[in-house]
């Protein structure tokens, strides 16, 4: 057992498991599960990445305040890392996530500032550009920030291709938040494992590129206003109001082989099948893109390998839907299962 020198040493190295009960007979369907990173999600790699190359060009100076738009699991990220560093942390978030993550975030030890739900992502990222402005803090701008992208070439496929290295590796299939994955995973495959085929996920009510990628950016390539093609959805953590510039990047580059939709009661009810059937308890936008496997897996060969990136934890989700059904009182069921014996009898 390797003793680390912090907690940032554990970031990275997470398990591939086999689906038994869900996956069709005729594939091997495998998922990714990031919620083994030390706060639960796959955004601790972007935070470490981000942090630790603005240390080393200089952008970040010592005691610095840094500053992100969060939809919750890189500012979660970035808390952990800033903790443990040394550096004050303010996050901007629209106010329609889950409360677990402010708090989370705020246990932590940053400062969470909340923007108006209707100005959706776009609003919290230019929030969080005028506070770093006026401030002088150190923007991490993770939609457009290549070291988001460089961290997931340098761990996360890496780790897939050790793991399937004697044998083939036919779909990787994930979504897109900031497209750090994404662009960071399949730039590495289409050059050590060009035959497996990217799949990328997106929510149906945000089909930003199913409806077509084009779209205005600014200059410096980050994402300009909202896309025209998005509304509000479920999957938290997926698919902002914009393109990222990451994103962007690794579709233009032909870093996708195919972009399927998927709705939001689907995503949940998978996640909620993945606790249930195989013991792994994941969020909702994990639920979607085991549904996107799945779908694949329909046509797929057979003896197909398919691997599912699952992002984050199912914590990050008590007060969401996903949860809806989930009682904190006994049920009928249990009642009439807690009357059924007497009481324990104690002398």
């Amino acid at each position: 057992m390797k003793i680390h020198d912090n907690i940032l040493g554990t970031i990275g190295n997470t398990p591939i498991v086999k689906i038994n009960r869900l996956a069709p007979a005729h594939v091997n369907l495998f998922v990714k599960i990031e919620s083994f990173n030390p706060m639960s999600s796959v955004k601790d790699r972007l935070a470490l990445g981000i942090i630790e190359d603005a240390e080393k060009s200089g952008a970040l100076k010592p005691g610095q305040t840094v500053i992100e738009a969060t939809s919750g699991n890189t500012g979660i990220g970035l808390a952990m890392v800033c903790a443990q560093k040394g550096y004050p942390l303010v996050v901007t978030m629209a106010e329609s996530f889950s409360i677990e993550r402010r708090k989370l975030m705020r246990f932590l030890g940053a400062s969470v500032v909340l923007t108006p739900a209707p100005l959706k992502g776009s609003g919290m990222v230019q929030k969080a550009k005028e506070l770093a402005a006026e401030h002088g803090w150190f923007l991490t701008r993770q939609f457009e920030n290549e070291s988001n992208a460089d961290m997931h070439s340098r761990t996360t496929a890496p780790e897939i291709l050790e793991a399937f290295a004697d044998t083939q590796l036919d779909y990787w299939v994930t979504g897109y938040g900031t497209g750090g994955t994404l662009k960071g995973v399949s730039r590495v495959f289409r050059e050590k494992s060009p035959t497996t085929r990217v799949i990328v996920s997106e929510p149906e009510l945000a089909g930003l590129l199913t409806g077509g990628i084009e779209q205005k950016r600014h200059e410096d390539g980050s994402p300009a206003e909202s896309h025209p093609s998005f509304n509000p959805h479920p999957v938290q953590g997926w698919t902002p109001d914009f393109i990222p510039k990451l994103t962007g990047d690794a579709i233009d580059s032909g870093g996708a082989d195919q972009v399927l939709t998927v709705a939001a009661p689907r995503a949940m009810e998978c996640s909620r099948n993945l606790a249930q059937q195989e013991g792994i308890f994941v969020g909702i936008s994990a639920g979607a893109t085991l549904a996107t496997g799945l779908e694949i897996a329909e046509t797929a060969d057979e003896g197909s390998n398919i691997l599912c990136m699952l992002p984050d934890t199912g914590e990050r989700y008590l007060s969401t839907p996903l949860f809806e059904n989930i009682e904190a009182e006994m049920s009928a069921e249990e009642q009439a299962f807690s009357a059924s014996t007497p009481a324990c009898q104690f002398e």
